[in-house]
């Protein structure tokens, strides 16, 4: 995928050309379209992308499974992608989305991933809950026991 640009072509021109990893992956970070909050972070492989790109819901690669990862395929919460954008050297992708179903991204059933905040409290860090992050749906009703 146009390895050989220049690193003018690659920061300034109109070529697509992301950098994919040694594993063939590329960071992913999604935020909610409506008001930028961060909802998830995940990685691409170029057959998530290409799935991205053509059916403008969100595909992932599954570290953990190593298979291609539609995300909502099983809780209904699809990713709608609005927008997509790489940084400088195209080796993280930013998307804008919409989470359907039950508006989650989490598989917490939570909006976002990011539902708690690392807390400086007597010397050591803590996590705090976020206020109005509780669930918008039951993980144990909708994936089973996993």
């Amino acid at each position: 995928m146009c390895d050989d640009l220049s690193p003018a072509e690659r920061e300034s021109g109109s070529v697509f050309a992301p950098k994919f990893d040694d594993a063939g992956l590329i960071a992913a970070i999604v935020v909610d379209r409506d008001n930028g909050q961060p909802l998830m972070f995940a990685y691409m492989n170029a057959q998530a992308l290409d799935l991205t790109l053509e059916t403008s819901q969100a595909h992932f690669f599954s570290r953990s499974r190593q298979e291609i990862w539609h995300k909502g395929g099983t809780s209904g919460n699809v990713l709608t992608v609005h927008e997509m954008r790489t940084d400088c050297d195209q080796d993280v992708l930013w998307l804008s989305a919409t989470a359907q179903g039950h508006g989650a991204a989490c598989h917490t059933g939570r909006k976002s991933c990011f539902y708690r905040r690392l807390v400086k409290s007597d010397g050591t860090t803590q996590l705090e809950l976020v206020e109005g992050n509780d669930p918008l749906f039951d993980p144990h009703e909708v994936y089973g026991n996993s």
